[in-house]
């Protein structure tokens, strides 16, 4: 019997071109990243009986064409550079340009073994809607600290006018996103889960839920892996390295970190403990709080996989009062 075979295909995401290849084939092709070329691009596809796409993250301007095909039904795996480049290092490949990056793409794309479903398409503009208001945030965080050093009255005037404004488009920003998940049930109810945990609050909530679609869906390690808060261990031989956390969604990592910094001293008896024991181990006040921040995750993972509201424990209530 013939050996069936998946054929895929590779794209390498320019801002205005995609250069596209077959897996072990010589055809190519480049189509501008437009509509119009993405019309030309599924024709071929189709064409050449391709079900698999491998296309690697480029800044945002594979969003279009990753939705695009995830709307015709194409199996869809988005690489990040370094794992494309990983792969070209494994196979001894240096040279570097456009169509060869969408054969390499191709190859990588035959070799995953594990497809991850496509994410929940209504979460990526909500992603978008939450960047910015971070992205506000951190503007609002560098005129502060221009406002510090400076003396100029009307220079601080103008700093001030400037904080305030963007504080009220941050509040009226974050009201409309909460609002806009708040009119799909099944995310409303996940979003209440999360706020239900002690120290998970509303933001934090909103991070978790926007930024990790998988909470609830996957085991306490590979929450805290994607995250980039799980210790990585760094041992050679004799050698015991020190353990590190790395890698990971880091506008996420930052949120549950924010938050595990004031759930481990007021807001969640569990966590409040745990900072103690750990200071008290001699672990340093930065390793504490991230052990904090990955325990405040595996709470949400929980509560969101059980689907029932957080209910604190008694007894380590008791303790700490």
């Amino acid at each position: 019997m013939a050996k069936r075979t998946t054929i895929c295909a590779g794209i390498d995401t320019g801002k205005r071109k995609l250069d596209v290849a077959l897996d072990g084939s010589s055809e190519q092709l480049q189509v501008e990243n437009t509509a119009e070329g993405y019309t030309t691009l599924l024709e071929w596809l189709r064409r050449h009986k391709v079900k698999r796409v491998g296309i690697e993250a480029s800044g945002g301007y594979e969003q279009a064409i990753v939705a695009e095909l995830r709307h015709k039904r194409f199996v869809v795996v988005v690489f990040q550079p370094a794992q494309v480049r990983a792969y070209a290092k494994y196979r001894g490949q240096r040279a570097k340009n456009d169509r060869i990056d969408a054969a390499l793409i191709a190859a990588c794309t035959t070799a995953v073994s594990k497809i991850h479903p496509a994410p929940d398409a209504r979460l990526l503009p909500l992603a978008g809607q939450l960047t910015l208001i971070d992205q506000i945030g951190e503007d609002i965080a560098r005129f502060k600290n221009r406002l510090e050093s400076c003396r100029d009255a009307r220079i601080q005037r103008l700093w001030k006018e400037d904080i305030a404004r963007l504080a009220k488009r941050e509040r009226l920003e974050f009201k409309a996103l909460v609002a806009a998940i708040r009119e799909h049930r099944d995310l409303a109810v996940r979003l209440d889960l999360i706020y239900s945990v002690g120290g998970a609050g509303l933001p934090t909530a909103v991070a978790v839920l926007v930024r990790m679609p998988e909470i609830g869906q996957i085991n306490r390690e590979q929450a805290a892996a994607l995250a980039g808060l799980a210790p990585y261990d760094d041992d050679s031989g004799e050698q015991i390295g020190a353990r590190r956390i790395n890698g990971g969604r880091k506008r996420l990592r930052q949120a549950l970190y924010a938050a595990a910094l004031a759930a481990s001293f007021r807001w969640n008896p569990q966590l409040i403990a745990l900072y103690k024991r750990l200071i008290a181990a001699g672990k340093g006040h930065k390793r504490a709080l991230v052990a904090c921040a990955r325990k405040l995750l595996i709470f949400i993972n929980t509560v969101v996989a059980r689907g029932t509201p957080w209910q604190a424990d008694v007894s380590a209530a008791a303790s700490v009062a």
